[in-house]
């Protein structure tokens, strides 16, 4: 009974969101919305900074979602507005090409370039879009509006898309619009996550699994500590480690990184420190998300605590991506008691993730408060995390 009602509330939720959402773009745009659409931010259990390099990835959904309510147009116009933008922009859908379009407007932008690139019948858009998820905060934010905006801008054009195809394109949006050379796994689970589970995913064969991934019934929670650390030249830094990655490989003789199976030797053979680093964390962060997996489907969740620590050394330590409010949120969490603590997203600034028994929940808080005004950074934001549902039509 306790899980129906449950499921009764999300809908009764959606149900209250979507009807706010078509209010609002009537309001905005004059007359009613063709449909209302839901994805969510995500966070990365573990698996960072695999998914260029065809390995594994373990993320799961936030309930923190970003709506977005369209209707097409006959003209050829594109209006988009976003209730977090002061804002809005306005062009014609003939006109797009890379790099036209700037800001968060490039992103549903790109989603209507890529519709048209790949074939489908796309004409104009209004678009109406409101984000619970905190921008720049490494949650993909970017990738939520990028699904969103390429279901709806389908949809309203008569076209159904399938989840993969949604995936595939809207990482088109990012790598071949806005010029981020990122994978697929924002995007994977932005689309395909369930509540109460985490998505495993190799980003080579693109096989999932849905793992059993409650904390709360192991009287545990996912505490999501947001920096605020401004990412600092990130999209720069993500292109080297990408790069680096390539070079290795080539260098190796394999396909792509997921393909070494022997790290010695591989070491052994790189000349150079930097990619031998980099290489380190790829091969044994692929290994941690298949042990964290296994942990997970026999059910022993404190075990999976020290991977996540050991996915953040090796994060700071070989492929470089930390900065010292995320170290420094990493230290006090695990003083505090965390069971294990890890930066998540592609670095550079960004979020950290901790397990946590729920009695330390406030004492790990007291302390990443504590030490960010001792080190003289901005206040930190922290939440807890449940693992929740992919993206959705609402109405």
């Amino acid at each position: 009974m306790a899980e129906a009602a449950g499921g009764s509330a999300h809908a009764a939720r959606a149900a209250d969101t979507a009807s706010r959402m078509a209010e609002v773009f009537t309001r905005t745009f004059g007359y009613d919305p063709e449909g209302v659409w839901a994805a969510p931010g995500r966070i990365n259990l573990i698996g960072e900074h695999t998914d260029y390099s065809d390995g594994f990835v373990l993320p799961f959904a936030l309930p923190h979602t970003l709506h977005a309510a369209a209707a097409p147009r006959a003209d050829g116009a594109v209006r988009l507005r976003s209730l977090q933008a002061p804002e809005g922009d306005g062009f014609g859908v003939a006109d797009l090409a890379p790099g036209s379009v700037e800001g968060w407007a490039a992103y549903p932008a790109g989603a209507l370039w890529v519709l048209r690139q790949e074939g489908y019948r796309v004409d104009g858009l209004d678009l109406l879009v409101d984000s619970a998820i905190p921008s720049g905060a490494g949650l993909s934010s970017s990738a939520a509006l990028s699904c969103a905006a390429v279901m709806a801008g389908a949809a309203v054009h008569g076209a159904d898309p399938s989840a993969s195809q949604v995936i595939r394109m809207a990482r088109r949006v990012e790598n071949d619009f806005v010029g981020m050379p990122c994978g697929v796994l924002d995007q994977s689970a932005s689309m395909l996550s369930a509540e109460g589970h985490a998505l495993f995913m190799d980003t080579r064969t693109m096989e999932t699994e849905q793992v059993p991934f409650a904390p709360d019934r192991q009287g545990m929670t996912v505490l999501v500590v947001d920096t605020r650390a401004p990412h600092r030249l990130v999209e720069g830094h993500y292109a080297d480690r990408h790069r680096a990655c390539q070079e290795a490989a080539k260098e190796l003789g394999v396909a792509a990184l997921r393909d070494v199976t022997d790290l010695e030797a591989a070491l052994a053979a790189l000349a150079s420190s930097e990619l031998r680093r980099r290489v380190r964390h790829v091969v044994t962060e692929n290994g941690r998300v298949l042990d964290t997996v296994d942990h997970l489907r026999a059910g022993r969740l404190r075990d999976v605590g020290p991977l996540l620590t050991a996915s953040h050394m090796s994060l700071r330590d070989d492929y470089e991506v930390t900065v010292p409010e995320v170290d420094t949120a990493v230290r006090a969490l695990l003083s505090a008691g965390a069971l294990g603590a890890r930066i998540t997203g592609g670095g550079f600034g960004g979020c950290v993730i901790a397990l946590v028994e729920r009695e330390r929940v406030e004492a790990c808080g007291r302390a990443v408060e504590e030490a960010y005004r001792e080190e003289g950074f901005a206040a930190p934001s922290l939440f807890e995390a449940a693992p929740s549902a992919g993206a959705r039509r609402l109405r």
